[in-house]
């Protein structure tokens, strides 16, 4: 009986994640908190090519955008709400050459609405990084320090380029069309 609930749960978590348009590989990695089919879509999602642990903690709306094929995140990072993560993006240490009882690396944090364009690295060496809300992070761009609010990161290493234009406008115009 405990397992009908739980497979019920699973297809209804999972339907009402497809049903808000969510894609077939965003949903998988919602599932992957499941506690009978979370290790079935975490090795779906390794075969396909994405490396996120069971163990990341994902806010609301997160997007894996085109199948996030590359995609590698540090079992200590914590992701907010409405992130955008394109393939090839990386979330790790930048000292991987020290065994990790050495290494001063505690974890990364991805603030709500940010995004991480195709190919991104952001690094960590030594305590904590943290990308802001509404951070940009550019194609190809090696992040290796924590970043302000709606700020715009691009290069290699990563420098702030500017600010980010919010979408307020936009929003509280589609909320008088309705």
């Amino acid at each position: 009986m405990q397992f009908r609930i739980l497979f019920h749960n699973f297809l209804w978590d999972n339907y009402s994640a497809l049903a808000q348009n969510r894609d077939f590989f965003t949903a998988l990695v919602y599932a992957r908190r499941s506690p009978i089919f979370g290790k079935p879509a975490y090795l779906i999602l390794k075969l396909i090519g994405v490396e996120i642990p069971r163990s990341v903690p994902i806010g609301e709306d997160f997007e894996l955008a085109h199948g996030g094929y590359g995609v590698v995140i540090h079992s200590r990072s914590k992701i907010g709400n409405r992130v955008k993560v394109y393939p090839g993006v990386t979330l790790g240490r930048a000292d991987i050459h020290r065994p990790m009882a050495e290494s001063q690396f505690e974890g990364i944090i991805i603030e709500d609405d940010v995004i991480l364009s195709s190919g991104s690295k952001i690094l960590c060496k030594d305590g904590l990084l943290v990308v802001r809300q509404g951070t940009i992070v550019g194609a190809n761009a090696v992040l290796l320090n924590s970043t302000s609010q709606n700020e715009i990161w691009a290069g290699v290493p990563a420098h702030c380029l500017g600010l980010r234009e919010m979408d307020l406008e936009i929003n509280s115009d589609s909320d008088k069309r309705e």
